[in-house]
């Protein structure tokens, strides 16, 4: 009898060897399968429903997202907040500044108080012409700010658990900001304003904007010790002087 190599053709490749069924799920017990069958699902459903809740809040307004509007703002906020809208792109058109004057308690005895200073543009001032600004900078005291006037109503009170926390975050935010400030003593309150200017129509554009601010201004806080982060001493001798409109400048 010929053999195969005298016929010119190749042996049967030999059978693969069978899966080791003792790898992966496979491999458990039947109650444990069972337990992974169900964490994995439990995860697909938290998964699929995380990924509900983050598009309807970016979503345009709609039927679902108006009638769970609460539920939606529960699961987002803070943890993962959207700053963007889907399919409803909306550029900023107003430029919005936050002011803060401060009552401060003298070395004299008596007490001032200060006139309004500019706390976004001081944030301006350190980002322009830097290539590499800070996020703090750039962010903290501005989203900030939403959060704090997104979770109060119109007469200023604070909507739920939101806007206490709003309110903690802006006010630690606010003490911080003044600690670089020569005020002349401690802070005994203060108070904060918002400027809003609408942005001006471009040379070309024949559009007449009124860019005049407008105010919305906020009750008088009480300094607490609550409002004092870390390294924040509040004993009003910062880096510069005041002046008296309440602008800080640069000792030489």
């Amino acid at each position: 009898m010929d053999s195969y190599d005298d016929k010119g053709e190749n042996p049967e490749p030999p059978p693969a060897p069978a899966p080791d069924p003792s790898q992966g799920i496979a491999g458990l017990s039947f109650r444990y399968q069972v337990a992974a069958a169900l964490a994995l699902a439990v995860v697909g459903l938290v998964a699929v429903g995380h990924v509900a809740m983050v598009f309807l809040h970016v979503a345009p307004d709609n039927t679902v997202s108006k009638k769970y509007g609460e539920q939606v703002g529960d699961w987002v906020f803070p943890e993962f907040e959207q700053n963007w809208k889907l399919f409803a792109p909306n550029p900023l058109q107003q430029n919005i500044a936050v002011e803060v004057r401060a009552e401060v308690d003298r070395a004299d005895g008596s007490s001032g108080t200060t006139g309004w200073i500019n706390l976004t543009a001081e944030d301006g001032a350190a980002i322009r012409g830097n290539p590499l600004p800070s996020h703090v900078d750039q962010n903290e005291l501005r989203r900030g700010w939403d959060f704090f006037v997104n979770s109060h109503d119109d007469k200023a009170r604070p909507e739920g658990l939101r806007g206490q926390l709003s309110e903690s975050y802006i006010r630690r935010i606010v003490m911080l900001r003044l600690e670089s400030h020569d005020l002349g003593g401690p802070v005994e309150r203060f108070q904060l304003r918002s400027a809003t200017r609408s942005v001006a129509a471009p040379p070309w554009s024949d559009e007449k904007i009124n860019t005049k601010p407008g105010y919305r201004v906020f009750p008088w806080w009480t300094v607490t010790p609550e409002d004092l982060s870390e390294g924040v001493r509040n004993q009003g001798a910062g880096t510069g002087d005041v002046t008296a409109d309440g602008r800080t400048e640069a000792r030489g």
